[in-house]
């Protein structure tokens, strides 16, 4: 149980105080936020509502609904998993067992596919994008939310997960632009691309049960599981892209730490050229690496 001293008739910053002190009894990152974020989604509050709404007293019902959203935080499940959707690119994601949290260094490679459209040119044509693994569809519906031309092709091997990013399109208005395909990577797509995106298993087999309990009992070992050196993902897009990209066009891969040099050379033993230096994330670490279809 969350150990939480009852709520009903609280105010809803004692709430807020007492949620707090909660997680971190529980040595949760991030104490304050998350119960913040549960606070205001159990009161249908934004941040700054909650602050307007100080005083207000919470109901019997509000008070339970907390309880129970606490006590599965304080167990380890994500507040993002507790509430069934994630913020990515300051759009709304709903999730699903089968889809991963989006997570803020994907970021990174959204924002590196689009400096690369501008920079070619690209950015208010009618190209086509390929997304391999699309989970959620966040990085393909990002894109397009950024591409008012631009039509995508999002592939995964769950149907769960498929049926996840086509709510998602629908919900997002984009659902006329994209399409996703059950495939395992990009093999049951048809070229040419004008840009492949994939942020795909990286994580050692060896290495899941060591990750962070929030992962590891909460997203898709199917989308973390990169095999035993954690490239195996690598070696089956990289000639994949060589065959589906389009002249000129580039490979954006997310990346996990230390593997720039691992699959870097997967790209250029499948014909690709490397683009530019790695990206890196929020934390600093070499998270994008991106190649070129040159020949």
């Amino acid at each position: 149980m969350s150990a939480l001293p009852a709520l009903g008739g609280v105010s809803v910053d004692a709430a807020r105080r007492a949620l707090a002190a909660t997680f971190k009894t529980h040595a949760i990152d991030n104490p304050e936020l998350d119960a913040r974020l549960l606070l205001g989604a159990a009161l249908d509050l934004d941040l700054t509502g909650l602050i307007t709404a100080a005083n207000q007293t919470l109901t019997a019902e509000q008070a339970q609904r907390i309880d129970e959203w606490v006590a599965r935080r304080a167990a380890g499940e994500p507040v993002a998993r507790i509430l069934g959707h994630k913020e990515f690119w300051s759009l709304s994601f709903e999730l699903s067992p089968a889809t991963l949290v989006p997570r803020p260094d994907t970021e990174t490679a959204v924002q590196t596919a689009l400096d690369i459209l501008r920079d070619s040119g690209l950015s208010g044509e009618p190209i086509r994008i390929a997304d391999i693994g699309t989970g959620t569809g966040a990085i393909l519906l990002a894109l397009l939310s950024e591409l008012p031309k631009a039509t995508g092709l999002g592939t995964d091997i769950s149907r769960e997960a498929l049926e996840t990013a086509t709510r998602n399109a629908q919900r997002l208005g984009l659902a006329d632009r994209a399409v996703f395909v059950e495939s395992d990577y990009a093999a049951a797509l048809t070229g040419p691309f004008d840009l492949m995106i994939s942020n795909p298993p990286y994580i050692r087999s060896r290495d899941i049960e060591g990750l962070p309990l929030d992962v590891r009992a909460h997203d898709p070992h199917l989308a973390l599981d990169g095999g035993d050196d954690g490239l195996e993902a690598y070696r089956v897009i990289a000639p994949q892209a060589a065959a589906l990209l389009d002249r000129g066009a580039a490979l954006v891969l997310e990346i996990g730490q230390g593997q720039t040099g691992d699959v870097a050379r997967i790209l250029m033993s499948a014909g690709l050229t490397l683009h530019g230096p790695p990206r890196t994330d929020l934390g600093g670490i070499q998270r994008v690496i991106t190649a070129r279809k040159t020949a």
